[in-house]
């Protein structure tokens, strides 16, 4: 269900990517969670929601680019009080509102700061995107981003910024690899290839394997930077 590859894995660009709560200003732990369209990125946010909602005080910023659709659904699926989900219409490309004009999500993710207080967690969900992907740190403090095997086995070792330089990068739907005729094995050796040691964690969140594995990673981030 996971690879375990150096699970406490370095911040991407130096000391913007984290440190001691006091030296961030005393606020909660930001990350960011990207990658392509379908997958899974909403669904392992729900999971993570339902894993640490009892454990950290939790809010989530969705993105989408016309609707509000991935905040709504977390609200249909009931993973945290509606009024701690916030939902940006980003009207442009995502990694646009994550990485280069982040005005409109930093609004977004400062209200809930306020909310869940300086030990709490946000999770910042991408609208979805390609491989160059990337949050700013002036957004986010961990970023983790999401591919999936249905895309294909051969995506991991395409890299790219979001595959290369996330601080965890989760390979999804391994599930499903017979199915689309993928082979997990190669795409996570190839992921580990291009990460230079940094995490690798294998998933089929729909039935919730590996998913403890990302929450425990969270959580040590989250205690890491208290």
């Amino acid at each position: 269900m996971h690879r375990d590859t150096a699970l406490d894995g370095d911040p991407l660009d130096g000391p913007s990517g984290g440190g001691p709560a006091a030296e961030r200003g005393r606020r909660a732990l930001r990350v960011g969670i990207g990658g392509p369209v379908g997958s899974g990125k909403t669904a392992l946010v729900a999971a993570l929601c339902a894993e640490l909602r009892g454990r950290v005080p939790l809010g989530v910023v969705t993105n989408d680019i016309y609707t509000t659709e991935d905040a709504d659904t977390l609200k249909r699926m009931g993973v945290l009080d509606p009024g701690w989900i916030r939902a940006v219409q980003t009207g442009c490309c995502p990694h646009t509102a994550i990485r280069d004009d982040i005005g409109a999500n930093l609004e977004a993710v400062e209200e809930l700061d306020e909310l869940v207080g300086p030990d709490g967690l946000v999770l910042v969900e991408s609208g979805g995107d390609n491989l160059t992907a990337t949050f700013s740190y002036g957004l986010v403090d961990r970023q983790i981003f999401v591919l999936d095997v249905a895309g294909g086995d051969k995506v991991a070792r395409k890299g790219g910024p979001g595959v290369t330089r996330s601080d965890l990068l989760v390979v999804n739907k391994v599930d499903l690899a017979p199915l689309v005729g993928a082979d997990v094995g190669r795409m996570l050796a190839d992921a580990d290839r291009v990460r230079d040691g940094r995490p690798v964690l294998s998933t089929a969140i729909r039935s919730g394997d590996g998913v403890g594995a990302v929450a425990a990673w969270v959580m040590d981030q989250h205690g890491a930077t208290r």
